[in-house]
């Protein structure tokens, strides 16, 4: 590694001790985007990137809620208000017993690149709670979300932060939180995205992650000379970007092998579609994150306590956690004849994954690729500025040029001197998302 990037690493670590997942995604970043910084002494002069790296504002509060048995809980609520060069700091907000300080400043910050890409004026923000859903009654559910916006809502508006949902905050979540805010604040705005669609709810949200990724990866196998169509496809997880992923690949031809959850992985070789989609829709909302149920129903192969990267598949499309695909994985897909690798996911590779897959095969970052649900929300965001609803087919067709734009800014960025055809979408990526914001830093002074 390039000695100066090792010093600004280091200084950045020794700022914020522990924080791996943060690091690692600050590294990856560095990497890619280094030479072009230094190559422009007037990022480097106004030290945007050392600016970039810092969130505007971190907020970190206490959630006192009552639980069925009358007994108190107290869990703690973040909420990082990372960059708002762009515009309104935008970002979901996730509850999960693994939610630390460390993994919401990796989110924030991935965040701030990838809605820059998107085109639309939002900033990076993100949020969230160590408090799981899973388990708990909807009235535990409700009494917490107001407990939490109770706090949250004095950091957040339309026109200053607006939260969307995530890892366990889906519409009943939101609902809960967005009347708690019309309540404390009297007025009704679009202060969260993912709303229902009688009150202010955007068409497509639900799948908007998983379209978007299947919308970038059809643009790199066109840049192939390949389509979709035949195709097998390897997918993880089974929530939200899981199932719009699947439905849009079942649309463009392609074929959808795997589904994953905690216990395992599933492997259906014909293909999960039609009924089976509906199966999966019925699973997502047992509250159970098993998968295994699925192989019973049909009466296919459930592998468990694994991840479905040894199944042989021309496409691998990580749609569960960060660092989901670790270097074993990446060699073992090559070594199946697995020829692209997009995520879904954010982060959802290792970096020595990622510095494996970007040598071998076609490879790209969930930044670009799954910010399809982010650039929704900003459609969202529009419609309820205008005080209007578009139909489906506009809001899709929206999110098709949103991608299409975004795979574009990594061509143009990532193209590869020397070797033809060949792009490395991590830089192409990583310079194209940073340009905008840093442009935009400048512009507005040392703030």
């Amino acid at each position: 590694m390039d000695s100066s990037i090792q010093a600004f690493l280091e200084k950045l670590e020794n700022k914020s001790p522990g924080e791996k997942e943060f690091h690692q995604a600050v590294e990856e970043v560095i990497g890619s985007v280094w030479d072009y910084y230094q190559n422009n002494p007037r990022y480097h002069r106004a030290n945007v990137l050392e600016r970039m790296v810092e969130p505007e504002r971190i907020i970190i509060f206490r959630v006192p809620w009552v639980d069925d048995r009358g007994e108190v809980r107290v869990n703690r609520g973040y909420r990082i208000e990372f960059n708002s060069a762009l515009g309104p700091y935008k970002g979901g907000l996730r509850f999960h017993a693994s939610v630390t300080l460390s993994i919401l400043k990796f989110l924030g910050f991935e965040q701030t690149f990838k809605n820059s890409l998107t085109g639309l004026p939002m900033g990076g923000g993100k949020g969230g709670s160590d408090f799981s859903p899973k388990g708990k009654s909807d009235s535990e559910i409700m009494r917490f979300c107001q407990a939490f916006m109770n706090e949250l809502y004095r950091h957040i508006g339309a026109n200053t932060d607006v939260p969307a949902g995530d890892i366990g905050v889906g519409g009943r979540e939101i609902g809960y939180m967005f009347g708690q805010y019309k309540k404390l604040k009297n007025e009704f705005t679009g202060v969260l995205t993912g709303k229902g669609l009688t009150w202010g709810g955007s068409l497509i949200r639900p799948e908007a992650t998983g379209f978007g990724a299947v919308y970038f990866v059809r643009h790199m196998l066109l840049r192939l000379g390949m389509d979709i169509e035949g195709l097998k496809i390897g997918v993880s997880g089974f929530g939200n970007v899981a199932w719009g992923a699947i439905s849009k690949i079942n649309e463009l031809g392609g074929k959808v092998v795997t589904i994953s959850g905690p216990d395992g992985y599933v492997y259906d070789p014909d293909g999960i579609k039609d009924e089976k989609v509906d199966y999966l829709l019925e699973l997502r909302t047992s509250n159970n994150d098993i998968v295994e149920p699925y192989a019973h129903e049909f009466g296919v192969t459930f592998v468990p306590d694994k991840r479905p990267w040894e199944v042989p598949m021309d496409v691998a499309m990580p749609c569960a956690t960060e660092n989901e695909v670790n270097l074993e994985d990446a060699k073992l897909l090559v070594k199946n004849g697995c020829y692209l690798l997009a995520e879904a996911s954010n982060m959802g590779c290792t970096a020595d994954a990622v510095d494996y897959l970007t040598k071998t095969i076609g490879y790209a970052p969930g930044k670009a690729v799954n910010a399809g649900g982010v650039a929704v929300s900003g459609l969202e965001m529009s419609q309820n500025s205008m005080r209007i609803s578009w139909p489906r087919d506009e809001v899709d067709a929206r999110l098709k040029i949103i991608m299409e734009d975004i795979h574009d800014t990594c061509v143009n960025f990532g193209k590869i001197p020397g070797t033809g055809n060949r792009v490395d979408y991590v830089k192409g990526a990583n310079i194209g998302g940073f340009v905008k914001v840093a442009d935009a830093m400048l512009a507005q002074g040392v703030v």
